[in-house]
Order: structure tokens, then sequence, then C-alpha cells
């Protein structure tokens, strides 16, 4: 493919050309299932943008997946590679948590969309588990290809201001076989209603569509009653985990499944499900016992104004699965708005936790900033349901605001709510916090569903505890990484400097990449820029030392700087190597003396634009050897030249040779002109920042000597 004007199926850049993409690459494949990711701004979650082929209930946990998560998008998308699934086994091992929540045979790819370093999102197909254990060399084609057209639009999308994700995914109306006309649609129904046996039709939503007289009689229930009706939430005695495991199993199997019930008092009946991409054709047929048909597998959708326990149950296993992963506070608060608040059919929810003395809210969802300013800091000895729910223990349930005003008369409505439940977070007897979760119409509450919340609860409060202590050790992580880099660079005349740090995406925000920039004299100076290996609290205690050496040295060649910094690692024997690149400035007579200790090469732009990479003799890593020795490199530095030196995880990416990325920074220097040194800094920096997945720190320091003449020169 050449580029978007000369591809008459890459026109548009908004929803619908996304629409037309994943509809042709599905129907292309063969896949009865497809949706579109997109990447938030800050490249931390993939959005759910259009869906095709699987009801929006079935899909709901998956709407946000987060970056770090286990899954087969983000994986894909963090990796910049596809993830095959070819069976329910492989499912299992690659990923426990999808499978337990998901326990049907299909086939699933998931792709990275991405247009040069960029990436924008990620595709995903399901096939049944009739498909071949491996993809076609056809259908790797079809993918890669939508792939490039989806992030050509994309691109376009975001240069022209578009969105083409909203808060809630599109879903794609599914294909029909054919279309009938009214009487060929009496004739039909006319058909089944002179079969001996009921047949009914769901959508994919599992809504009723159409149902014979018989079906209804089986069933015991009107036609007006059904018709647009969930089954398993129409009858009561149908709400069970079987009914919906069983339609949730046909959708996304695509096999045909069946299973029995009792309706009460001892009517038992057989249910044989037979889907297809617009929906599921049902025969209810009455048998003798329990053991007429197979037993059924597990599985069960999504929300409801009114959820039956199967999908309270879906959600609270999919909660599970989910916070096993949550890492911060935010991390909690987002997985958990996202399971409970479709689980059990609440608009809004609100968490807290007691800290010194006060209730604080530490995130909620579907109530306004405004409102929760309000509540926010309640000291622990107020007297409101949800500082009772945590010094007591006891969570309470108000089906109506009168419960509520009788327990609490001081109680004034301010959330346009009409019932509320208020759990306590407990882990471990301690209480940490508290949940509000609001209802906009009243609730009973049944007896059944408090267990359920307050067990809920307990998970969360487990998840939080674990949270708030990741928080505090990042934080620890924060304040320690910038105790060891220097808070400022120091002001030298005549040089114009500009320095980035950027932790890695995961683990702790500390690690063992340095720069430095050090005053030798009034028309000289030493920069230096070094990684030690590894991303822990071992490696920043290494760096500092490191930095200090170099320090306490500087002023020497550099070539001597290095090998006395090398001989103090070998005798600390940390286990560690570390690579740097020591510069000396010489501002007077526009140049620098360089050494390196295999470290990656630096840029010079000389003031006519053209970027060179410094190709310097190489020196061993520091910490090796003690007798190494490091050669230096004489260069010019003239006024309006730019010197960068940076750390390997500035051009360090997966699937990418790393000469190509160090001659791809070169061009981004040499292009980018007339910058002040922190814009071009910041414009070094974005392709890192955009790149979802950081498996290593980034440092970089930009050194340019002022076109006024320099302290002491000629």
């Amino acid at each position: 493919m050449s580029d978007t004007a000369t591809d008459p199926r890459s026109s548009g850049s908004g929803p619908e050309a996304v629409d037309s993409v994943l509809d042709q690459c599905a129907r292309e494949t063969g896949a009865y299932a497809g949706a579109v990711y997109v990447l938030s701004a800050d490249g931390q979650v993939l959005q759910l943008a259009v869906l095709s082929g699987i009801s929006r209930r079935i899909a709901s946990p998956w709407a946000r997946v987060p970056l770090p998560a286990a899954s087969p998008v983000s994986d894909a998308v963090r990796r910049g590679d596809l993830v095959w699934i070819g069976s329910q086994e492989e499912l299992a091992r690659r990923y426990p948590q999808l499978a337990l929540v998901l326990p049907h045979p299909f086939a699933l790819v998931a792709a990275p969309i991405v247009t040069g370093a960029r990436t924008w999102g990620g595709l995903v197909l399901h096939w049944s588990s009739a498909h071949p254990p491996t993809l076609s060399a056809q259908e790797r084609e079809v993918i890669g290809d939508a792939c490039r057209r989806l992030g050509r639009i994309l691109r376009q999308a975001a240069d022209s201001g578009r969105a083409v994700a909203g808060p809630e995914p599109r879903i794609l109306s599914p294909p029909r076989n054919r279309a009938a006309g009214p009487a060929e649609a009496q004739a039909a129904a006319d058909f089944a209603e002179r079969l001996p046996s009921g047949c009914c039709a769901l959508d994919p939503d599992g809504r009723i569509t159409f149902l014979t007289t018989a079906a209804a009689e089986l069933l015991g229930a009107g036609i007006p009653d059904l018709l647009g009706a969930r089954p398993w939430e129409a009858l009561a005695w149908l709400d069970n985990p079987v009914a919906e495991d069983r339609y949730r199993a046909a959708v996304l199997s695509r096999r045909p499944t069946s299973f029995t019930a009792r309706r009460p008092p001892d009517q038992w009946l057989s249910f044989h499900l037979y889907p297809d991409a617009s929906g599921i054709s049902v025969r209810v047929v009455p048998t003798s016992s329990a053991d007429a048909v197979h037993p059924p597998h597990l599985l069960h959708p999504a929300p409801a104004a009114e959820p039956g326990r199967a999908t309270a149950l879906y959600h609270l296993m999919h909660l599970a699965a989910t916070l096993t992963e949550a890492v911060g506070v935010q991390d909690v608060v987002e997985r958990v708005a996202d399971q409970i608040l479709p689980a059990f059919g609440a608009q809004a929810l609100a968490l807290m936790a007691a800290e010194e003395g006060r209730l604080r809210i530490i995130g909620y969802h579907g109530y306004s900033a405004q409102l929760m300013d309000r509540f926010d800091a309640a000291p622990l000895t107020s007297d409101t349901p949800a500082v009772h729910v945590l010094t007591t223990g006891i969570p309470s349930f108000f089906g109506t605001f009168d419960d509520l005003k009788r327990a609490y008369p001081p109680a004034v409505l301010q959330d346009d709510m009409a019932a509320w439940a208020f759990l306590p977070l407990i882990t471990s007897g301690r209480p940490v916090g508290s949940l509000v979760l609001a209802y906009d119409r009243p609730r009973a509450f049944p007896a059944e569903e408090r267990s359920v919340l307050t067990s809920t609860a307990g998970l969360i409060a487990q998840a939080l505890d674990r949270a708030r202590l990741y928080d505090a050790t990042q934080q620890l992580a924060h304040d320690l990484q910038a105790g060891l880099l220097p808070r400022t660079l120091p002001r030298i005349p005549g040089l114009d400097v500009a320095a980035r740090y950027l932790p890695a995406s995961y683990g702790m925000d500390v690690g063992g990449d340095f720069y430095d920039l050090i005053r030798l004299g009034e028309a000289s100076a030493a920069a230096a820029i070094g990684d030690v290996q590894g991303h822990n609290v071992q490696a920043a205690t290494l760096m500092g030392q490191v930095r200090t050496a170099v320090h306490a040295t500087a002023g020497a060649p550099p070539g001597e700087v290095l090998a006395r910094t090398n001989r103090l690692l070998t005798d600390l024997d940390a286990g560690l190597f570390t690579s740097c690149l020591y510069a000396d400035l010489d501002l007077a007579h526009h140049g620098a003396c360089l050494a390196t200790a295999g470290h990656p090469p630096p840029i010079l732009r000389h003031p006519d634009g053209h970027a060179e990479i410094l190709r310097l003799p190489p020196g061993l890593l520091l910490g090796i050897d003690p007798a190494a020795d490091y050669p230096t490199t004489n260069v010019p530095l003239p006024p309006g030249a730019v010197l960068a030196l940076y750390t390997d995880g500035l051009v360090e990416a997966p699937g990418t040779d790393i000469g190509d990325a160090i001659t791809a920074l070169a061009d981004q220097l040499a292009h980018a002109r007339n910058q002040s040194m922190d814009t071009l800094a910041d414009t070094l920096i974005t392709r890192a920042q955009r790149t979802p997945a950081r498996t290593d720190d980034v440092a970089l320091l930009l050194i340019s000597p002022h076109r006024s003449r320099a302290p002491g020169s000629p």
C-alpha cells in the first residue's frame, strides 16, 4: 500500500472509516467478531472504540484495558507484535485470568496499530474453535493491511482533532444472510408455529426478538411479557448461572450448546441454542429430567438494569482476576468502577480511605468533582454513613432516601440518587476505607445481593491496601531518584544546556541512568552521562556512587576520569556494570574532548544544521577490568553547535535496530532547527514518551555553546 491518497478504502478519518475497515477485515478473514482499541492520550489505557459480532454486555469488562495488564491486546500493543491464541489450552497457559472468566473454545488474534514510531491502538479478531491452529498467510496479510489502514485513519483523525473513540464503544450491526419481506416473514412465523416444540430467537444482546405460542406456554409467560426481555431476567426460575452461561458460550464459541432447567413446580425443559452472527435460535423442548442433555459448560454475559446472579458472578470473577494486576490506587479505582457499576446496576461510586483521622475520597465515578469536594476529608468522628461503616465494620443499605433520613436525620439529598450501599473496606481485620455505591432508583437490596456486595468490598479492600503500599513505595523511589540526580544544572556562561529524565514504564520509578554538568573554570566545564545496569534501588544507589566519583575526578583528562571511576567500581564489586560518557568542554577554544565506556555514541549537530554521529574509540564498561584503558577523542564544538548525550533507553525499542534508531535520532536533531534548548529536548524525547512500554530509563543532556563570545575566549 502506498498512502492514504491512493487507497480508496482508506478514505475518511472519522469513526465511520474505522468501522468500515473492521467490518471488511472480519469478513475477509472469516472472523465472527472484531474490536478496535484506541490508545489514550497518556498512553496508559486502551479504550474500546468499536465492536462487532459480540454484545456490548459481554465485552464490557474489557471496554478499558490498562496497558500494563496481561491481555492479548495490551501485550500486542506493548510489544509491537501480533499475539495469536489458537486454542483454549493456550489461552489458559498464557492468560490464566482471562481463561478463568472465559472458559470457552475460540481462537483470537490481537495486533498493534502503528504508523512509524507512533502506536495508536490494537485490533482484535475472534474465530470459533474450528479455526486451524495457526493463522494463514492470507489472514496475516489481511490483518496487516487492516492495521496499516487503521493507523493512517487514526493518525489523520488525531491531526484533524477528530475523536474516533467515545465514552461507549460503537456496536456494528450484525450481518444477515438474507432479508425477508413481510409475506415471507409471516410465512416463517407460521412455519415456526406449526412445529411441535417451542421456538424463540435472541439477538446478540440476549433479548428475545421472536417466540412461538408453544414456547411462551412452555415458559409460562405471555408473549408481550417476554418480547424484548432477556429470558433469565424475565423468568425468575431461569435466573441462575447455567442459562446465562449457555448463552455466553454460544455467542463466544459459535457452537451449538444446550442445557436443562426446571420450571416450578416440576416441569423440566431442554433448551438447545444455535448461534450465528445475527443472534441465537433456541428450541425449547419438554423433557423428563435434568439428565436429558449433556451437562453444560460455564459462562455468562454482562449488565442489565436489574442484573441476574450470573451477571454479578461474572463481573465479580473478572474483578477478582483484574484486581490481582492492579498497582496504584487510581488503577484500583478504575478497575473497580469498570466492574462494580455494571455488575450491580449502580450509577455512581465513591472510594474512600482513612488517612490521619479523616475519610479521604481517593476515587469516584459518576459523581461530580464539586460534590466530592464537599464530602472529602470528613473527620472519623463525624456521624455519616461512610464513617459509620468504617468504624463499625458493618455495611449499611438504604433502599430509599427516607430510609437514609431515618437512620441519619441531618442527611440532605445532594447527589440526586435514590438508593445507596455503604460498605466497609476491611483487610486482615483492619479497616482501610469505605465504598459507596449509588443507584438512581429505589432498590430492595435482597439478602443475597447484600452478601455478594460485602464480599466484593473485601476483595477491594485487599487490593486497595496493596495499592496504597505500592504508591508509597513509588513515592519513596521518586524521592530517591530526585535526590540522586541534579536538581538543576549549573549556569555556565557561554553555554546553553537542557536535560530530561524518564523512568521506565514498569517497576519502580528509579533506575541507574544519570547525567551531570560540572563547572571546571571560567571557560571550561565537564559533562557526563551514564547508565548503571538494572532498574532498581541497587542500580540507583550505585549510580549515586558513580556520579560522585565522576564529580570527584572531574578536571582530569576524560580518559583518566573514566579509568579512576572504573577502578572504584571494580573495588566495590557491586556486580553491576556501567556505561558512561565523559566530555571535557573548552569554551574558550570551542572544542570538546570525549571518552566513552561502552556508552551509545553522542551526536553533534554542526552550526550548518547537519548532524554527525561521533564514533568514539570504544572503551570497556566500568566495573569489569580495573586495568581498562579509555582513549579520548577531540571534536570541534563551535558556537551554534549542539552536542547530544543520551542513554540507550532513548533509542532502544523492541524490533528496532539500535543503529537505525540512532540514525533516526540524528535526523530528528538535524531537522529540529531554530528551537530553544528546552523545546529541542522535548522534541527529542517525545518518541520515548509515546512508547507504550519503556523497559529502560531515558536520560538526555543537550549542550550548545553560545554564539556570543565565551568568557576567556580570544
